[in-house]
């Protein structure tokens, strides 16, 4: 990956507002910090691109996710199966609406334990994201990581 995080970085990141149903307060503030935290640090390099900075649409079309990306001379679309993320995001749901309850009514120690499941399955996700990204877009870690927060955001429901 190239080290220039100037040039191969997301500048935009938007969520297609058709794909989104109203969500919960928790929901929607873990959607917003995972654009802030995304657009803040990340490495995110389209194969075939010379150069950022990119700005990248999110959207669900006919349960695949789609992933709209434009940057100086590059413009593309990249259509994944969700098939591989099923299981996943309905686990990470559940710990997740786990946790939210466990904030307002458990012990700290309950709390940590619910959050390092949850933890644990996010990099377990963004691990799957960057191999199903092969070929297409390389990116980090971290980037993953927020980018499967917003992949989970298409799918919350209210």
């Amino acid at each position: 990956m190239a080290d220039d995080r100037t040039t191969h970085r997301l500048q935009t990141v938007e969520l297609d507002e058709e794909s989104l149903a109203a969500v919960s307060r928790d929901q929607e503030q873990e959607r917003q910090i995972a654009i802030f935290d995304l657009l803040e640090e990340n490495a995110f390099h389209p194969e075939g691109a010379s150069g950022g900075p990119y700005d990248l649409k999110m959207g669900l079309v006919e349960n695949r996710l789609v992933l709209d990306v434009s940057g100086p001379g590059y413009e593309r679309r990249h259509i994944l199966s969700l098939s591989p993320f099923r299981g996943i995001i309905k686990d990470y749901f559940m710990i997740c609406e786990s946790y939210y309850q466990a904030i307002r009514n458990s012990t700290p120690a309950q709390i940590e334990a619910l959050d390092m499941g949850r933890r644990g399955l996010h990099n377990e996700a963004s691990e799957l994201l960057r191999t199903r990204l092969g070929g297409k877009i390389e990116t980090d870690g971290d980037t993953a990581r927020r980018l499967f927060t917003l992949i989970c955001a298409l799918h919350w429901r209210g």
